[in-house]
């Protein structure tokens, strides 16, 4: 396995905070992509109290050989309790903005869509002034479920693209580029006033070109955020990383994106979806909808 550059080392987090999220994660028995997905960040987002919640997991139905979640074909059956649990967890933290995100539920006819509503409203209920933010899966086409996410208004609808369209069957087997972009579009169509978000993941193999490529297809659905994060082995059962990508080509992405419209583009080594992404409030109040 190839040395990990400088740029990629993470500082030692302060486990007196990052106790403190545990704590409450632990005593609601939730779960966070932080620690499912080996997030790097996962130290300074706890540190500032800051978490994306895993719901309807940890198993997942796909097996992409990039992501650390486990595998599971016929995971459990959904909680009815987990939207009142994670509400509670957002009072707790006080989180002006949360980040609600799923694993793969491709045994469930709707894709695990109204369980997300039922978070969202949970949320609501309990904690009117945060803003949500959700990560969906692709939902496997199902755009009647992509609808019904919709109507319960989050705030932010973020759906990864994590990769250009020639390494999908390499790096998302049962996940679909042209898929992808087209629920970015819908979900423009449906709901005007909902932003959208995507995300990628660099250092597997592609060229310079076809990541432009994959910045004009989300552009040219209208996709307002825009994620570029370094690719790492979670293991060496995963993919291997073809190349670490230097902070000077992450700044010139990021220069591009803005040149391209994106309301906000983070870019950089050690970003992944969720980095920093209680930023949109600002980018709600400089770009109201």
């Amino acid at each position: 396995m190839t040395l990990k550059p400088d740029w990629l080392r993470v500082k030692a987090p302060q486990w007196e905070h990052v106790g403190n999220v545990k704590e409450i994660l632990r005593d609601l028995a939730l779960n966070t992509v932080c620690e499912e997905a080996s997030c790097p960040n996962i130290g300074e987002c706890f540190n500032t109290g800051t978490a994306t919640f895993l719901i309807m997991g940890p198993a997942c139905t796909r097996a992409c050989p990039y992501c650390d979640i486990n595998f599971e074909k016929k995971p459990e059956l959904l909680d009815s309790t987990e939207p009142t649990r994670l509400a509670e967890a957002v009072r707790r933290m006080q989180l002006n903005h949360v980040v609600i995100t799923s694993v793969n539920r491709d045994d469930l006819p709707d894709g695990g869509a109204s369980h997300f509503v039922h978070c969202i409203n949970a949320v609501r209920s309990i904690s009117p002034h945060t803003t949500i933010e959700v990560l969906i899966p692709d939902l496997c086409g199902n755009w009647n479920a992509l609808e019904i996410i919709l109507e319960a208004a989050p705030e932010v609808l973020n759906h990864n693209t994590e990769t250009i369209s020639r390494l999908y069957q390499r790096v998302r087997p049962q996940g679909n580029y042209e898929r992808t972009v087209e629920l970015l579009q819908r979900s423009r169509q449906i709901s005007p006033s909902t932003y959208t978000k995507s995300g990628i993941m660099v250092g597997l193999g592609e060229t310079d070109a076809e990541i432009r490529q994959v910045m004009q297809d989300l552009r040219a659905v209208d996709c307002d955020i825009l994620t570029i994060g370094q690719y790492l082995q979670p293991s060496q059962k995963h993919l291997q990383v073809a190349e670490f990508i230097s902070p000077e080509q992450f700044a010139a992405w990021k220069v591009l994106g803005e040149k391209l419209g994106f309301l906000q583009i983070i870019s950089s080594p050690l970003t992944r979806s969720s980095y920093h992404a209680e930023q949109v409030r600002e980018l709600m109040t400089r770009y109201p909808r």
